[in-house]
């Protein structure tokens, strides 16, 4: 495909969608053609999975079925829109994408990574990022930014604290596993120094 995918990962309140979003406003600015979305959701049948997904009234759903929702909000995406804009020749900005599934049901979870990279095979249809920015955080500076928040908290944000040090260990050892496209920053950095590491990066891979 002729086009770029760039995804942002990272636990709840590290500020990764709001880089996501800087990312696409200075491309847009700079009249590049770019695509943002963000997951799950970015259609139709995606987002109406997203509402059952982080509906803090489904407390009580199954790990099991909480993985295949999510893999099949993202097989729509994938199909609907990530493929036909990589093959318009696009730069597709996603918030979240298969590397939060191994991260929150894989070691978040405990479902098994095997089953999970056979699974993100079938769904993304070998779809895989080019670059992946893990925006890193400490889980109790994540619970300091969610209690200044003030803000409803979904399903997922009302987990544990253990659970989400899991997924953050989680998304670290992916990162060390898959270095070739993953650039670690450190979220606690003021905004704009870590929204000027991301657009640096990206400009050296795009050769902007």
């Amino acid at each position: 495909m002729k086009g770029f995918l760039i995804t942002f990962e990272g636990i709840d309140f590290s500020g990764k969608s709001l880089q996501a979003k800087l990312l696409h406003e200075q491309l847009v600015e700079e009249t590049r053609p770019v695509l943002f979305l963000r997951e799950p959701g970015g259609t139709e049948i995606s987002e109406r999975i997203r509402d059952l997904l982080l509906d803090t009234r489904h407390h009580n759903m199954d790990a099991r079925a909480e993985i295949l929702l999510y893999s099949a909000a993202r097989a729509q995406l994938v199909s609907e829109q990530i493929i036909p804009h990589l093959q318009k020749g696009m730069i597709v900005i996603c918030d979240r994408y298969f590397d939060s599934t191994t991260a929150y049901q894989g070691y978040g979870r405990q479902i098994d990574l095997d089953f999970i990279r056979n699974l993100h095979k079938f769904v993304t249809q070998g779809v895989s990022p080019h670059l992946t920015f893990l925006i890193d955080l400490e889980p109790a500076e994540a619970l300091k930014r969610k209690q200044l928040s003030n803000t409803h908290l979904d399903r997922l944000e009302k987990e544990e604290r253990k659970f989400h040090r899991r997924v953050r260990e989680g998304y670290l050892a992916i990162a060390r596993s898959e270095a070739h496209r993953f650039v670690v920053i450190d979220g606690a950095q003021p905004i704009d120094n870590i929204q000027k590491e991301i657009y640096e990066r990206v400009k050296s891979k795009l050769n902007l």
